[in-house]
């Protein structure tokens, strides 16, 4: 489906590279120019074909229909309100970060609000940076709108097809808070139990020969996330530290549970704990 917008894209690494791969194959842009204070990302964008052009921003907001801010998300908070300044009635922003309250909190007052969706595509893998784009990376995926009532309708409508006929991805709605509660439990928590298993690993196993010759898919495929960015996550977990601290009381209790029935050679008690958590197959096999 064709809309005849054109799309630019500030921050083109995983999430908006793959994006722009995206919108360009469904014939969904127009054309996606690129946005990027970074210039060997900007060059290697241009190189790899994720983007039609470069502009500046300023030379940007000339030309786009809608701008999706793809950065870190501790700039979003400074960046967005100056975008909206300047944006012209008719023109969307939305941004794809992990946490949602504190723009939430920094876009609610803003004269602009309405030109804002919030979204959050529920994709990715553990790399960074242009060469990390993947075609068809969010198809049949999930993406989160919140606090879609804050939005002008046709707007999110605009979006919702963006995401839905564009990228192929399915809906879910909810507000900013409770979309940073359920990550934090759902994503972010995976992700810093990975780094915390992978340092745990490395700091008492000396031999990295005997790592690589040991390690199977189970210790891969759990410590995969330990290879994501650290400057990306660091500043989820910032913004995120109020869920992400309930969420660890819980994950280490649990521990400290399964520790207490082993030290007690409780072992049919934690054969019952294990058999509780193959549940999470029955639902993360739903159709």
């Amino acid at each position: 489906m064709e809309s005849n917008k054109v799309v630019g894209i500030l921050g083109i690494g995983l999430i908006g590279g793959s994006m722009a791969l995206g919108l360009r194959k469904s014939g969904w842009a127009k054309a996606c120019i690129g946005i990027d204070t970074n210039r060997p990302n900007q060059k290697r964008a241009l190189e790899l074909g994720l983007i039609d052009q470069l502009l500046p921003l300023e030379e940007a907001l000339q030309v786009i229909d809608i701008l999706i801010i793809a950065t870190p998300v501790d700039n979003l908070v400074e960046q967005l309100p100056n975008m909206l300044d300047q944006f012209n009635d008719k023109q969307i922003v939305i941004e794809v970060g992990s946490t949602k309250s504190p723009i939430y909190e920094a876009l609610k007052n803003h004269p602009r609000r309405k030109q804002f969706v919030s979204t959050h595509p529920m994709a990715g893998t553990e790399f960074s940076g242009p060469e990390a784009a993947i075609d068809g990376l969010f198809e049949g995926k999930r993406c989160v709108i919140c606090d879609q009532e804050l939005s002008d309708p046709d707007a999110e409508k605009t979006i919702e097809s963006l995401y839905q006929d564009g990228l192929q991805m399915n809906l879910i709605y909810m507000d900013s808070i409770s979309h940073d509660v359920h990550t934090a439990y759902i994503s972010h928590i995976s992700h810093i139990c990975s780094f915390a298993l992978a340092n745990t690993v490395l700091e008492k196993e000396k031999d990295e020969k005997r790592i690589f010759e040991l390690a199977s898919t189970g210790f891969e495929s759990t410590v995969r996330l330990a290879k994501s960015s650290p400057e990306t996550w660091i500043q989820i977990f910032h913004q995120n530290q109020e869920n992400l601290m309930d969420v660890l009381d819980e994950y280490i209790n649990t521990l400290l549970k399964y520790k207490g029935l082993m030290l007690s050679g409780s072992y049919d008690k934690l054969k019952e704990e294990l058999a509780k958590a193959n549940d999470i197959g029955r639902i993360l096999n739903r159709k």
